[in-house]
């Protein structure tokens, strides 16, 4: 678990009750059910109206990420590079068929196979580029689901204040009820640019960072397999490697 994500958001949240404390005010004012349900349920519409709903899942099942991160697999990457490339240099290409089954990544296979394959080596590098260019986009739509909630949060928020000065003006009569609609118009707002601010924009840039991650780590693959088809000394290969990590 990433102990810094749970950290963020509870000092995020923490600092606007505190704030609300020391001014004075109570905890209580704060929750506004009828607030919420405007701008939640309010968002989580306009989204999927957006997205569709299997990208929407699928960006859901994303928010794994942020708080169970993969581990670090750079270490491990460079080793496996590092013996893929000297079998191919000291064996062949093909003696690295008996590596293909043992890879457990898609991405590792396939470039693995088009090395066994002896594919041209400007071939391969198309392939593999189409390959992390698909991946790249069908990842960044899920993610984009966020940052639309961070840009929708904030307008839905101002609609739930609007409706709750309408439900002000409607009882301009009845003193009573006018406390509940100036609560539900302004805590409504806050809602929208705290869930915004706090959660789905945070959410969002945590797993843009993440798709970036895993396209470099493609990206030194790429050349990893392109360096084993033109036959390079596994010292070069590493000093290939050198240079996307740089971007890590």
């Amino acid at each position: 678990m990433d102990w810094g994500s749970i950290v963020g958001i509870i000092l995020g949240v923490g600092g606007i009750i505190a704030g609300q404390l020391i001014e004075g005010g109570h905890v209580a004012s704060l929750l506004q059910p009828a607030a919420f349900v405007i701008v939640f349920i309010g968002t989580l519409g306009a989204v999927i109206l957006q997205s569709g709903f299997s990208v929407f899942w699928r960006g859901l099942k994303l928010v794994r990420i942020v708080f169970f991160p993969p581990e670090d697999d750079y270490p491990q990457l460079q080793t496996d590079i590092g013996r893929w490339s000297l079998i191919a240099w000291r064996d062949g290409t093909l003696a690295l068929e008996n590596q293909i089954n043992q890879a457990k990544h898609p991405f590792v296979r396939s470039g693995l196979r088009h090395v066994v394959d002896n594919v041209d080596p400007t071939k391969l590098r198309s392939l593999l580029e189409a390959e992390i260019q698909v991946f790249e986009e069908s990842e960044k739509l899920p993610i984009r689901i966020w940052e639309s909630a961070g840009g929708y949060a904030p307008t839905i928020g101002i609609l739930g204040a609007v409706l709750g000065l309408i439900h002000v003006m409607e009882n301009l009569s009845d003193p009573s009820r006018l406390g509940s609609g100036i609560a539900v118009a302004f805590v409504a707002t806050i809602y929208g640019v705290g869930l915004a601010n706090l959660v789905f924009l945070p959410i969002g840039n945590r797993l843009k960072a993440w798709l970036t991650h895993e396209v470099t780590k493609r990206e030194i693959l790429l050349e990893a397999f392109y360096g084993m088809l033109m036959g390079e000394h596994p010292r070069m290969v590493t000093e290939r490697m050198a240079i996307f990590t740089q971007k890590k």
